[in-house]
């Protein structure tokens, strides 16, 4: 399941959603806002995203991660909009038979996910300055 909201995300909904009497593992990644990027305090994010190029994207990801490795279930939901600090941004649930395979695909999702996914985030910073960061880019890089 690929969801992209403006509304807060439904950790709960996205470990149910994985669940399976198959699955002997459900592995749960919750991206946040953090309170500092580089040690410059961070007041908040926004995240605007181009949507149906975001989901199509997602849903590519999702099926490559499904053929690498044998997953029961795939939940990705990523927020956008505004985000306070400590609120999260991004829940990737993956649940397979065994252990290994669902760390395995939750990694490599959330790390093709930054890659490759047109969602870009602004670093809304405690002194009042913003700064833009959009895909493959390196934290506080500035956008182009």
């Amino acid at each position: 399941m690929i969801s992209l909201t403006h509304d807060a995300i439904d950790i709960n909904g996205a470990i149910e959603q994985a669940r399976s009497p198959a699955a002997g593992a459900v592995v749960l990644f919750l991206g946040t806002a953090r309170e500092a990027t580089a040690g410059r305090p961070t007041a908040s994010l926004d995240y605007e995203a181009y949507g149906e190029m975001a989901e199509k994207e997602l849903a590519r990801l999702e099926e490559k991660a499904r053929s690498q490795w044998e997953l029961v279930e795939c939940v990705i939901v990523h927020r956008l909009g505004h985000v306070e600090v400590g609120d999260v941004c991004v829940a990737i649930a993956v649940s397979a038979a065994h252990r290994a395979s669902a760390f395995d695909a939750g990694r490599w999702l959330i790390d093709e996910m930054k890659e490759s996914v047109p969602i870009w985030k602004c670093e809304n910073w405690a002194d009042g300055a913003r700064e833009w960061v959009h895909p493959g880019m390196e934290e506080g890089e500035a956008r182009p």
